[in-house]
C-alpha cells in the first residue's frame, strides 16, 4: 500500500514552476481544490493470476468496487461506493500459491487464493509443509467455486483419468494452485508426475500447445467460464474429462476443502455437462492490514449499491454473495472484515 500526501503535491507544483508558470497556477488552483480528498489517497495491488482464467477479472472487478479516486461522484448521487481515497490495481501472477507469498511478504497488499491452499499455507501443510506456517494470513471473505477443468484434445484418443498415463499433459506453473491440485488427483487415479509427459505452462501457452497439437490435455482450476477453455471449445479442439465415481468420492472425503461439482452443458460450445471437483476463492489480506482499511473494503464489497458491478462484470460475479462470504473459510477472518460481518449479522456468535 502507497499514500500520496499533500506535501509529495506540493513539490510537484513547485518543479513545475519551472517549467511555466501558467501551468504551474493551473496545478496550483487543482490542488487547492483537491486538497482535501488529495491527502491520503491510498494504491492497494491486488494479486490474481492469468489473464486467460478467472482470478484477473474477477479481481479486476474487486478492485473497481472498492475504489474510490478523490473527485469522484459520491455515492449517493450515483457515483463510486469504494473507500474514499482508495485506489486499487489488479496484477497478474502466477495464481495463488505466488499470491499466498506475495501478501506473506508484502508484494501484494490483498489477493485472491484458492481454499485448499490458504488453510495449506496457514497450517504448513502439504507444499507449504517445508516452510514455517504462513500465520500472518488473514481472510476477508469466501467468493466463488473454482472448478477443476481437466482438458483434452480430441484426438488424443484419453478417455478416462487413467489415460493420462505416457501422454503430453500441462500441470500449470510452479506458483499455481492448479499444479498442487493436479498432483493431488493423478495420486488419487494411482498416477504420478513421472507416469505422464508432464508439461510446465501456464493456461495461455497451453493453448498454444493445443491449438498447435503438442499438448495431449491440461489442467485449470477456475471458476467458469473461462477464456482458455472457451477458445479451444470454439476450434472445436477439446472435450473435458469427468472427474467422477468412487475415486472420487474417496478423494472427497480425504480432502474436505474439495466439493463435488459440474460444469454445465453448453458453458462451453458444444459440450456436454461434465462432473468435477470443485474449490474456492478466497480473497486473503495479511493480519498487520490496518483493521480500519478492512473494515471499510470489506463494507464496499458488499454495498448494495455495488451489487450491480459484481452481477454484471463477470459471470462468476453473480455468486459473490454475503451469506456465503464465510463459507469453508479455515482460517481467521481479518478483524477488519470480523466488525463488518457482525454488523450485518454474518456473522454472530
Amino acid at each position: 500500500m502507497q499514500e500520496v500526501q499533500e506535501g509529495e503535491l506540493i513539490f510537484i507544483a513547485k518543479s513545475l514552476m519551472r517549467g511555466g508558470v501558467l501551468f504551474s497556477l493551473l496545478f496550483i488552483t487543482f490542488l487547492s481544490i483537491e486538497s482535501a480528498s488529495a491527502q491520503s489517497i491510498t494504491f492497494l495491488r491486488i494479486g490474481t493470476g492469468s489473464t486467460a482464467g478467472t482470478y484477473y477479472p474477477i479481481g479486476t472487478l474487486i478492485a473497481s468496487v472498492i475504489s474510490n479516486p478523490p473527485g469522484s461522484r459520491p455515492c449517493e448521487a450515483g457515483g463510486s461506493c469504494g473507500v474514499p481515497g482508495l485506489i486499487a490495481t489488479a496484477q497478474t501472477t502466477h495464481g495463488s500459491v505466488a499470491n499466498i507469498h506475495g501478501v506473506a511478504n508484502g508484494s501484494f497488499d490483498t489477493a485472491l487464493a484458492q481454499s485448499d491452499m490458504v488453510a495449506a499455507a496457514y497450517n504448513g501443510q502439504g507444499i507449504f509443509r517445508k516452510n514455517d506456517p504462513v500465520t500472518s494470513l488473514r481472510v476477508i471473505a469466501n467468493l466463488y467455486p473454482e472448478d477443476i477443468h481437466l482438458v483434452v484434445r480430441r484426438e488424443a484418443n484419453i478417455n478416462s483419468v487413467g489415460d493420462l498415463k505416457g501422454k503430453r499433459v500441462s500441470i500449470d506453473v510452479p506458483g499455481s494452485g492448479t499444479r498442487e491440485n493436479a498432483k493431488q488427483i493423478l495420486k488419487a487415479y494411482g498416477l504420478s508426475i513421472k507416469d505422464i509427459d508432464a508439461v510446465t505452462a501456464d493456461p495461455d501457452k497451453a493453448v498454444t500447445l493445443m491449438l498447435q497439437d503438442s499438448l495431449d490435455a491440461f489442467f485449470f482450476v477456475a471458476g467458469y467460464p473461462v477464456t482458455a477453455v472457451s477458445e479451444l471449445a470454439d476450434a472445436e479442439k477439446i472435450e473435458l474429462l469427468p472427474i467422477e465415481g468412487e475415486v472420487a468420492k474417496k478423494f472427497l472425503a480425504d480432502h474436505p476443502y474439495y466439493s463435488a461439482s459440474e460444469i454445465p452443458a453448453d458453458t462451453y460450445l458444444d459440450l456436454r455437462t461434465v462432473p468435477t471437483l470443485a474449490v474456492t476463492t478466497q480473497w486473503i489480506v495479511s493480519a498487520d492490514m490496518s483493521e480500519e482499511l478492512v473494515y471499510e473494503m470489506t463494507r464496499a464489497l458488499w454495498h448494495p449499491e455495488n451489487r450491480h458491478l459484481l452481477d454484471r462484470g463477470h459471470a462468476k460475479g453473480k455468486l459473490i454473495l454475503p451469506e456465503t462470504a464465510l463459507k469453508g473459510v479455515g482460517i481467521p477472518v481479518h478483524p477488519g472484515a470480523e466488525r463488518y460481518y457482525r454488523e450485518v449479522r454474518v456473522l454472530t456468535d
